[in-house]
C-alpha cells in the first residue's frame, strides 16, 4: 500500500471520483489507499461539493512549508502519556475531526470535540482549547456555543472558577435523545398540512407518511437508546480484534 502523501495524479482520481458520486471507500480501493486517508483529504479541502485537485494540492504545499522541519501538528509543550506516539495521534485527530465533520459539524466544531474526546479527562479549558488548536479564543469560542447548543459538550466550573468543558458518557446519551426529538416539530407541521392540504388527497398522504415515518424513527432511537444507556457506564473489555464489549455489572 503506497505511504507518504498524496500526488497531484491522485488528488485528481479523487476529485473524478468525487464527480462521479463515488464512496470514499471505493475512491479508496481504486488508489490503494485507507479511506480515512480519502476523507480527511477531501474534508480538509473544501468537502466533496468544493474539493479541487489542484487547489487542494496547492494547500498541502504551503501547509508544510509554514510547518518546516521544526514544527509539526502539536508542539513538544503537549506530551503524550501512556508511551502513546505523537505522530500517531494527530493523524488519528485529523481522521476523527473529518468523520465529524463529514456526519455534519463545522470544522472548528468538529476540531474542538476531537480535542475533548481523545484527552484523557475528558474535559479542558477554552484557553487550554486555543492552545492545543492553535486557534483564537473567539473561534473555540463560537465552536463550544454550537456544541452546547446540541447537547454535546458540557460546562463545569472548576476550583479557580474558570470555564471547563467537558464531554462524558451521559452527554452522549444526551444528545443521541435530542436528536431523536428534534424533528417533533417536523412532525407536528406534517400533520397540521394533512388538514390544510385534505385529507386523502395525494399531498397530505405524502405529508401523513413523513409525519408516521419520523415518529417511528424518534420512538425507535429514543427507545434503543435508553436500552443500550448502561453501555456508556461500564469499562469496556477489548477482545482480539479490537471491538469493545461492556465489562461485568457492577451492580
Amino acid at each position: 500500500m503506497p505511504g507518504g502523501r498524496l500526488t497531484q495524479q491522485e488528488r485528481r482520481q479523487i476529485a473524478l471520483g468525487l464527480a462521479d458520486s463515488l464512496p470514499y471507500a471505493e475512491i479508496a480501493r481504486r488508489l490503494d489507499r485507507p479511506t480515512s486517508t480519502i476523507t480527511r483529504e477531501v474534508m480538509r479541502n473544501g468537502g466533496p461539493t468544493a474539493y479541487r485537485a489542484d487547489l487542494a494540492h496547492r494547500a498541502t504545499e504551503r501547509r508544510a512549508h509554514r510547518r518546516g522541519p521544526a514544527s509539526g501538528r502539536e508542539p513538544e509543550s503537549v506530551p503524550q502519556p501512556h508511551g502513546r506516539d505523537a505522530e500517531a495521534v494527530g493523524r488519528y485527530e485529523e481522521t476523527f475531526t473529518a468523520v465529524l465533520m463529514a456526519s455534519g459539524l463545522p470544522k472548528m466544531a468538529a476540531r474542538v470535540l476531537t480535542c475533548l474526546f481523545t484527552t484523557d479527562a475528558g474535559s479542558l479549558t477554552a484557553s487550554r482549547l486555543a492552545q492545543r488548536l492553535q486557534v483564537s479564543p473567539a473561534s473555540v469560542s463560537k465552536a463550544i456555543a454550537f456544541l452546547e447548543s446540541q447537547s454535546l459538550v458540557r460546562r463545569e466550573h472548576d476550583e479557580r472558577r474558570r470555564d471547563r468543558y467537558v464531554v462524558d458518557d451521559e452527554l452522549f446519551y444526551q444528545a443521541t435523545i435530542a436528536g431523536a426529538r428534534s424533528n417533533e416539530l417536523l412532525v407536528e407541521t406534517a400533520r397540521r398540512g394533512v388538514a390544510v392540504l385534505g385529507p386523502h388527497t395525494p399531498a397530505a398522504t405524502r405529508l401523513e407518511n413523513i409525519a408516521r415515518f419520523l415518529d417511528f424513527i424518534g420512538e425507535s432511537i429514543t427507545r434503543a437508546a435508553g436500552q443500550a444507556r448502561e453501555v456508556l457506564h461500564t469499562t469496556a473489555a477489548t477482545t482480539s480484534n479490537d471491538t469493545a464489549r461492556p465489562g461485568p455489572d457492577h451492580g
